[in-house]
Formats: C-alpha cells, structure tokens, sequence
C-alpha cells in the first residue's frame, strides 16, 4: 500500500507563522509527523506549537530569520536535540513587501530596485540558506529524505506589478531542478527536492492587492478569478494533500518537479 504517512519523521517548516505556514504545520501533524515551526514571530510559533503538544502531537517553536545562518543553525541544532533526526524541510517563508509592489500610475522606469531586490532576495535565498543548513543535517540523520520549496503563478506567467517576487520564484523553480540532479548525483534515492506552487490564495500579505474595504473583490482579484478555470481562490487546506505527498515514501520516485495547486490558472489561455 502506497504510504502517505509521516509517522515517525521530524519536518521543519519555514515561515511556520504565516497563513499557509500554518496549514503546512496543520498538514504534517495529521500525517503524524513531528514538526519544527520556524518563523519570526516568536508569540505565534510558540502558540502554535503548544497547541499541537497539548492535542497529542508533537512541535517545537524555532525562531529564526531564514537570512541568517548562525540564527538557522542554532534551530537545526535545537531539533535534534529534541529529534534526534531531520526527515523534510518545507521552505514556506518568502512573499511581497509594499515597497516591492509597482502600481499602475508608478514610472516604469523609476522602480524602487532596492524592494524589488529585497523581496527577490527573501524568496530566492530565503529558499537556498535553509536548504543548506537542514539539508544538510537531512543528509547525515534520515534515511530517506525530502525537501519542498514553494513555487508560485509568478514563475510561470508575467504577473504584474510585482516584478521581484516574479523573478524569486522563477529562480526558485531554476534552484529546485538543478539541486535536484545535484542531490541525486551524490546521494542517489536518499534526498529528493521537489516544489509546491500554489495558486492565487488570500493571504495577510496579498490582501490588500485583493480585497476591497468592504470586503469585496478588487479588479485585480477579479481578473485573478477569471483567469482561474474553478472561479474562485485556492483555500489553505487544498494545499495538504500536494505537501503530504512530496513529503512522504508515496512519491519517492519524485524529483526536480514543481506541482501546481491552482485551479487551473497556469495552464488557462483565456479563450
């Protein structure tokens, strides 16, 4: 029987304090996973990880800016203190700053280049600085191991206004193949990378792009829903069963693929 579980095996997840964060850390403890909660916001991450521990599960809090190694180490060490091992590491920290964001009436050619390099920077090496501190540790403590970064729309059609976190995610998608030959080549069937990349789903920090005062669409969400075949945005929960799969032995045969969760978005023409 395929197995889909994650019984036994200890999965950090970055940006663990965020929206989706949260349904990925939801994801592994219903698949019986332990999980390290890494993210900023020490409240949330502590919050979250007590609520685990108390329903049974297993969690630990890891605060950790994912630009800062000796700040990564120093959480890759507290989990196998507690652990002893690292299984998988999902890279869900990234996104889009305002001051990243080009709105229609802004000069083309007056860019703030500064938070489009930061936002590119968060998305991009916010994925490979991870990657090598617990990729590593995955390398020497689990048998079998999978990491999954998180791809977006934004590599695969020219999403407007957001220029940085375009060529982030686009670079991320470049990172995932290339370090997946490299994995393979050196470690043969023991670490895999894949990525996961969602659709259009609301988020604190996309809200505001999307939503309206009142609680309604704003044209450009409108126009999101129209180029989506299933009319709608993505819900948190629709992203579980991806993650849980690139996580787990049932895709062990998977490898330097980007799995898309979109409703459809990427592969509509319009017509």
């Amino acid at each position: 029987m395929t197995d889909f579980s994650l019984k036994n095996k200890v999965i950090v997840v970055t940006g663990g304090t965020g929206i989706l964060g949260k349904c990925f850390i939801d994801a592994v403890v219903e698949a019986e996973g332990s999980v390290g909660i890494l993210g900023r916001n020490e409240e949330v991450a502590n919050q979250r990880a007590d609520e685990i521990n108390k329903n049974g599960g297993q969690a630990i809090a890891l605060i950790a800016d994912v630009m800062e190694q000796d700040q990564l180490t120093a959480s890759k060490d507290k989990l196998l203190d507690k652990f002893g091992k690292i299984d998988g590491l999902v890279n869900a920290a990234g996104g889009i700053m305002p001051q990243s964001v080009l709105m229609p009436d802004e000069n083309l050619f007056n860019m703030n280049l500064d938070g489009m390099r930061e936002v590119m920077d968060l998305n991009l090496w916010g994925t490979v600085v991870p990657t090598q501190i617990f990729g590593e540790a995955i390398s020497l403590t689990a048998k079998k191991g999978s990491i999954v970064n998180i791809s977006s729309m934004n590599s695969k059609r020219a999403i407007t206004r957001v220029l940085g976190y375009n060529m982030g995610k686009a670079a991320v998608d470049c990172y995932t193949q290339w370090f997946a030959v490299e994995l393979a080549n050196r470690y043969g069937e023991q670490l895999r990378i894949n990525a996961l990349a969602p659709g259009f789903f609301l988020t604190e920090q996309n809200k505001k792009m999307h939503m309206t005062p009142d609680g309604g669409f704003t044209e450009r969400a409108q126009s999101v829903i129209n180029q989506t075949p299933f009319k709608r945005f993505g819900k948190p929960d629709e992203l579980k069963g991806a993650l849980i799969w690139l996580l787990s032995e049932a895709s062990e045969f998977v490898t330097g693929s980007t799995i898309s969760v979109d409703g459809g978005f990427s592969i509509y023409g319009g017509v």
